[in-house]
C-alpha cells in the first residue's frame, strides 16, 4: 500500500503553493485508486450479496473521484496533461497493432 508523508504535519500557516496542491492531488488520486483496491478485494472475498452489491457501489464512487481528480489535475498541470495523452496515444498505437494481427 502507498504510505506517503503527511503534508499537513505541524503548524500550517499559508495556503498550498500551486506546487503544493499538484502534489496534494496526486496523493488524493492514490488513496483514492487504494480505495478501489480494498473496496474491490473485500466484494470478491464474500458471498453476501448485499455486502458485494454495497462494496461493489462505493468502489466505483471512488473511480469516479479518481476521475474528477485527474480532471483537475489535468486543469492545474497542463503539461502532465500532455503527458497522460502521450502515454494514452502510445497505447492505442499497440492497440491497433494488435488489432492488425488478429490478436
Amino acid at each position: 500500500m502507498p504510505c506517503f508523508p503527511n503534508p499537513f504535519i505541524g503548524e500550517v500557516n499559508k495556503k498550498f503553493t500551486k506546487e503544493e496542491l499538484i502534489q496534494a492531488i496526486r496523493q488524493d488520486i492514490s488513496g483514492e485508486l487504494e480505495a478501489i483496491f480494498l473496496y474491490d478485494a473485500h466484494q470478491m472475498a464474500t458471498d453476501n450479496v448485499l455486502a458485494k452489491k454495497v462494496l461493489s457501489s462505493i468502489r466505483d464512487e471512488e473511480k469516479v473521484h479518481v476521475g474528477e481528480l485527474f480532471t483537475l489535475l489535468r486543469h492545474l498541470d497542463p503539461t502532465e496533461a500532455d503527458l497522460f495523452l502521450e502515454g494514452e496515444s502510445e497505447v492505442r498505437e499497440i492497440i491497433e497493432s494488435l488489432k492488425n494481427k488478429n490478436i
